[in-house]
């Protein structure tokens, strides 16, 4: 955002200086040095967005005095959510002083802060007040019709006291804007850079207020091809920090703003989106895609969301998992299902409820067009890989891949070790991986096709596999997902209205490959919770919860067409374990979600 001054004219600029003081005096020279900017407390200067991309922080300098066991206390509004936390001295000497985190924007803010202030051989614990107005939170606008705020509203409709402490990230997406359609990454052929949304991350707390928010323009160019994309795939590792991706590059960053690595993708891969996890050992795995992929024809093609690459704490690729080359991607069965009008967030109304017929995809896989399109083979959106979840366990990998409908498990070695899905249409070896489904007695559920008695159900088109860490030992492990749900049961229903979601746990037995369905959640809400696209589950060991955002439910519906034609309203709701009532529901109003999860200042902060 760059904001233009009209210069004053020589004459006023004189008469201006004539009525102050000597620059030279003000500054130093006979007056001598001086500080020339305000000083509210017993310590320095108040530093607003210290880090140019996260407005609603602050720093406050240490004024040349060593510091140490510092707390911080945002005090609410009325009725509002207290955010405090204690600061880890390590903390103190990155920044220089006492990071504020939790801002109210548009307000003026008063921050209470303890910390010992060491001076020579004299020590003293202070406790004190800062006032800190903060800005309106502020992104770029796609000029729509619909867009009625920069970011959304907020509507808290449940909140247990267990839970009143929560904060949620939420990554979400702005309307495509002419900004951020100028270029288009198509050479030789195929690419994602089509897919450029402005970013519209924000953390809110359980009252619905804004506690922060990324200014994203510093690091980001919707006209720049190395720095656009949509940011996806964050997730806040152990030490606090942020890392997520967004076109052709990786970043992490801590919650104040402060750039840990921003990196250009490695060379061999292009179009960064969905998924960024990290492991204990400080290696990222990626979900990219290739840039130069010779097919079986001799064609040169760059791939779609079907590879995942192994970097280490400096980039180094280290391993690499070519999934047209481990998997089947000439399955078809699932893309004949899917509807046409919300191929993930390339949604186009025009399509809604069509699907691709045999034929359809005989043409298309035999012609030379390539791309982010639903079609076989290396080259198109034959996997939609949207999450990676690395198991330590055994050194491998679990992935969803969207347009197979299916949660897989690959090896170090490359093998696949298991398949998820619907056993229609995966031939040998991959039929003999697929899990069968039992009930909470171990007996075998009786499937016919794709669909199958006592409840049970695979995931369609689903969103975020991740293993359940603390629950699984040895081959048991826990999984969940987001299960969007178009093509369920591998066809398109009979009214649109009839498409459901679900968020879903599954106990796997690794050693006999079955599994069971133990919890799930979003049936029962039909269609106003129905997500075609996007969306997240995950399980959170600190509160023994599981964490949900139907990322683009509750849209106009517009059935001559079959689409939304709105902005979608998405949920977050938090559920205690086992339980099929949420403890947490707060639904946004006016936005495109793509995922969303709690947020730790202890993490941040203290630990």
């Amino acid at each position: 955002m760059k904001l233009k001054y009209a210069l004053p004219t020589l004459a006023l600029s004189a008469a201006i200086l004539s009525v102050l003081p000597s620059t030279a005096l003000a500054i130093g020279g006979a007056s001598g040095a001086r500080i020339d900017y305000q000083v509210q407390g017993h310590i320095g200067e108040v530093v607003m967005n210290p880090y140019d991309i996260a407005p609603l922080t602050a720093i406050i300098r240490n004024g040349g005095y060593v510091l140490k066991e510092a707390s911080v206390r945002i005090v609410p509004k009325e009725n509002g959510q207290e955010i405090t936390y204690q600061v880890n001295d390590k903390y103190l000497l990155t920044y220089g002083g006492i990071p504020v985190f939790g801002l109210y924007p548009d307000y003026v803010n008063t921050v209470e802060v303890e910390y010992t202030r060491v001076y020579g051989a004299k020590t003293e614990k202070i406790k004190e007040s800062y006032t800190l107005y903060a800005p309106p939170a502020y992104a770029e606008s796609a000029g729509t019709k619909e867009e009625q705020t920069s970011f959304f509203t907020v509507d808290v409709k449940k909140v247990a006291p267990e839970f009143k402490d929560r904060l949620y990230l939420l990554n979400n997406l702005q309307d495509k804007s002419g900004n951020g359609t100028r270029t288009v990454w198509n050479n030789p052929v195929g690419g994602a850079l089509e897919w450029n949304f402005y970013p519209v991350n924000a953390v809110i707390d359980t009252s619905g207020d804004i506690r922060w928010y990324m200014f994203a323009n510093p690091i980001y160019d919707l006209k720049s091809i190395y720095k656009a994309g949509v940011m996806m795939g964050f997730k806040q590792n152990d030490d606090g920090a942020l890392t997520w991706g967004y076109g052709q590059r990786y970043v992490k960053y801590d919650i104040m703003g402060r750039e840990i690595f921003n990196r250009r993708l490695p060379d061999n891969y292009n179009d960064f989106s969905h998924s960024m996890d990290n492991a204990a050992n400080g290696h990222y795995f990626l979900r990219v895609a290739s840039s130069n992929h010779k097919r079986a024809d001799g064609k040169n093609v760059r791939t779609v969301r079907d590879v995942i690459a192994e970097v280490d704490q400096n980039g180094v690729v280290v391993d690499e998992w070519r999934l047209f080359d481990i998997l089947d991607p000439y399955r078809d069965v699932v893309m004949k299902t899917l509807d046409q009008g919300a191929v993930c967030l390339n949604i186009d109304a025009s399509q809604a409820g069509h699907t691709l017929s045999a034929e359809d995809l005989a043409a298309l896989d035999s012609s030379d067009k390539f791309g982010d399109i639903v079609g076989s083979g290396p080259g198109r959106n034959w996997a939609h890989v949207n999450s990676v979840d690395y198991d330590s366990e055994d050194d491998s990998i679990i992935i969803s891949s969207r347009h197979q409908s299916a949660i897989i498990k690959i090896g170090r070695d490359k093998k696949v070790k298991w398949i998820l899905s619907s056993p229609v249409g995966w031939k040998a070896p991959f039929d003999a991986e697929v899990l069968t489904p039992v009930d909470a007695n171990g007996q075998k559920i009786k499937c016919e096709n794709s669909v199958c008695e006592g409840g049970f159900d695979w995931t369609w088109t689903q969103h975020t596999a991740f293993k359940i860490d603390s629950m699984s030992k040895g081959d048991t492990i826990y999984v969940s997902a987001f299960d969007n749900g178009d093509g369920r049961g591998m066809e398109q229903p009979a009214m649109p209205s009839m498409k459901y979601s679900r968020s879903v746990i599954y106990k796997i037995d690794q050693k006999n490959k079955t599994v069971q369905q133990v919890w799930e959640y979003g049936k029962e809400r039909g269609n106003e919770w129905f997500s075609p696209v996007t969306s997240i589950t995950e399980y959170q060991q600190d509160k023994n919860s599981v964490f949900v955002y139907s990322a683009t439910a509750g849209g106009t519906f517009d059935l001559s067409v079959g689409a939304f034609t709105s902005l979608p309203n998405p949920y977050i709701e938090e559920f205690k374990w086992g339980e099929k009532e949420p403890s947490v529901e707060i639904q946004l109003h006016g936005t495109r979600g793509y995922q969303a999860m709690p947020f730790s200042l202890h993490k941040a902060f203290t630990k």
